[in-house]
């Protein structure tokens, strides 16, 4: 997500501080190039050689006459993208008022003056997040391009937001955002239908590509509705559903408002009446199932300009019966491209994908955060009538 990025991490004097270990090796995992930069307040929480360790990179710690400020964050610096983690009420009140008594507030100055990206995540008590300088310092920034991965607010604190809400933050500040200004829905993973208030019918799917693909749409600058039955996640606005049913509705009820819908749910293709109550075990069973509603198919009828991406799940192993089913469903719903997959990566770590067009069949494999990357990049070209149909 962030291969080839160069970050600037400003470390102030919060106890939050202890964490910035472990996120510079997140940054790093992610393909950041780090560097470190320290106040005197968080040297007192976090030594320099553990940063150092962390980042590969002796921390800044002063600035000296080797203008480190400038080298890191001036015009054609070092840094694609300055990141304050954590940074404190202090902090976040200097750097809106140009006040340069840290490495860390210096290196922000120079950055907004440079026009390099600044992400801020806040870490303090609550008391002083709610304050009326504190929040009026946030709305300055904000107001000249800042962004603020917000904080989790628990036990009377403000405290620093997930490692993955960061690094998704960094990276949508560092990178070309095509998909800036965009709404792409996108639903994901399993849907389950009640057989009675315990049992339910289901599938395999995690949902892991369909929130990869969510995530790497935010990065690239969408707004996205994650519609699932699943957790809430940082980079969306989450829709939690059970059913097919409750899965069509979240959709609809989103889609006038749409420039995108990203169908990569293993949607049940049958439901069933429930029982009103548990069916006793232990006896023979039959279950008349009905076929649920094809959710690209509701949503095509009312929506005729939408874009819609469909995801097509087989499990012959045959790459030319894929196409030939993702052909169908391509032309049936008139969609933009349809990823065809085999159910063998179900719950999988990595995936084999074809992106399939009226003419063209693209073969991607790797894991399914970079193939949630390369099919935002596809849908970006898509919207923006970029879209590949030139060849096999």
């Amino acid at each position: 997500m962030l291969d080839g990025v160069n970050v600037a991490l400003g470390v102030s004097g919060s106890i939050a501080a202890v964490k910035t270990v472990e996120l510079a090796h997140e940054l790093r995992r992610q393909g950041a190039e780090v560097r470190a930069v320290m106040t005197g307040a968080a040297r007192g929480i976090v030594h320099p050689w553990s940063l150092e360790f962390a980042t590969d990179r002796p921390a800044v710690t002063e600035i000296t006459g080797s203008v480190e400020h400038v080298e890191l964050c001036g015009y054609d610096g070092w840094a694609d993208v300055l990141l304050l983690a954590p940074s404190t009420a202090n902090t976040i009140g200097k750097v809106a008022s140009a006040v340069d008594d840290t490495p860390v507030t210096t290196c922000a100055t120079t950055a907004l003056g440079a026009d390099v990206p600044v992400v801020v995540a806040p870490a303090m008590h609550a008391p002083m997040y709610d304050h009326p300088g504190v929040l009026e310092a946030i709305e300055t920034l904000e107001s000249w391009g800042v962004d603020f991965v917000d904080p989790r607010l628990e036990e009377g604190k403000a405290k620093i937001a997930t490692e993955e809400a960061i690094v998704v933050d960094v990276a949508r500040a560092a990178g070309d955002r095509p998909l800036d200004g965009d709404h792409v829905v996108v639903t994901s993973g399993a849907t389950s239908e009640s057989i009675d208030p315990v049992r339910v019918i289901s599938n395999r799917a995690s949902g892991r590509t369909g929130r990869a693909v969510a995530r790497a749409c935010y990065a690239r600058g969408a707004d996205v509705t994650l519609v699932h039955d699943g957790p809430e996640v940082p980079y969306a606005d989450v829709r939690p559903v059970e059913s097919a049913a409750e899965m069509l509705e979240a959709v609809q009820s989103v889609a006038d408002d749409a420039d995108a819908l990203v169908s990569a749910a293993a949607i049940g293709d049958y439901t069933v009446d429930a029982a009103p109550e548990k069916i006793r075990s232990g006896q023979d069973l039959t279950l008349d199932l009905e076929p649920t509603p094809k959710l690209i198919d509701e949503v095509r009828s009312e929506h005729l300009d939408l874009a819609i991406v469909g995801f097509k799940v087989e499990s012959s192993g045959d790459d030319d019966a894929m196409v030939a089913q993702a052909r169908e469903t391509l032309e049936r719903a008139g969609l933009a491209f349809v990823v065809a997959n085999d159910a063998s990566v179900m719950g999988e770590d990595t995936t084999r994908v074809l992106v399939v067009r009226p003419e063209t069949v693209q073969k991607h494999r790797g894991s399914k955060s970079k193939i949630g990357g390369l099919l935002a990049d596809e849908l970006a070209a898509e919207l923006r009538g970029n879209g590949d149909d030139d060849g096999d």
